[in-house]
């Protein structure tokens, strides 16, 4: 006996926007942004093909929107970590979020996708680059940081150096991270992926502890 598909249902449009968007996620992470086709996901959520086409215009579009979805929820967690943390958020606490979302939900390869092929799943008009946005952010906390502990701020130069050998760091780990171990000799294992953003972390606290700031100096006495 044939297997029925799911019921198809009326959605809104932006019920089905989701729901296509949580289809091609699910296939994202299973297989990688190979594993996302259009007649796939239409068979899973039981609509017809051509509705996707009518949201995303074409499997390009769709994976520039997913990468777009991930992304931006990504780093609306990352600026409401740095604009109010919360007791026990570590850089290492962040960064493992950070590893979760490219690693893990298979966006890193998405990401890889959208570079190399030209799609970009930022920058579009009226959007300020995504790693200018948390550079600043970073900026704001580190600059409060060092207000009240009484030392120096540090370069924004500096700050914006650290975001980018961050996102280059964990976009290559969850790339290619196991490839990286071999390389090294070390086995690939999920406790050696910890360790490395353990001391990632703690390179950026300890890059970004700070001098302390400069004593006035005393008048003479005349």
């Amino acid at each position: 006996m044939k297997a029925r598909g799911p019921v198809r249902r009326r959605r809104t449009a932006e019920e089905a926007r989701h729901e296509i968007l949580a289809a091609a996620q699910r296939r994202l992470a299973e297989g990688g942004p190979e594993a996302i086709r259009l007649q796939d996901i239409a068979r899973d959520l039981g609509i017809a093909h051509p509705t996707i086409l009518h949201h995303f215009q074409s499997r390009e579009g769709l994976l520039v929107a997913l990468a777009r979805s991930a992304i931006g929820a990504l780093n609306d967690d990352l600026l409401r970590a740095l604009a109010a943390p919360q007791p026990g958020t570590s850089p290492a606490a962040v960064l493992d979020r950070v590893f979760e979302t490219l690693g893990e939900s298979g966006h890193a390869r998405l990401l890889a996708w959208a570079a190399l092929s030209t799609h970009t799943p930022h920058g579009g008009s009226g959007e300020p680059p995504i790693l200018s946005v948390l550079a600043e952010a970073l900026q704001r906390r580190l600059a409060a940081n060092a207000r009240s502990a009484g030392r120096r701020t540090p370069p924004r130069q500096d700050t914006v150096f650290a975001v980018r050998l961050v996102a280059t760091a964990m976009l290559g780990d969850a790339l290619m991270g196991d490839v990286l171990n071999r390389l090294a000799g070390r086995p690939d294992d999920a406790a050696l992926q910890r360790r490395f953003r353990l001391w990632l972390a703690g390179l950026l606290e300890q890059r970004f502890a700070g001098a302390p700031a400069p004593r006035p100096r005393r008048q003479r006495r005349r």
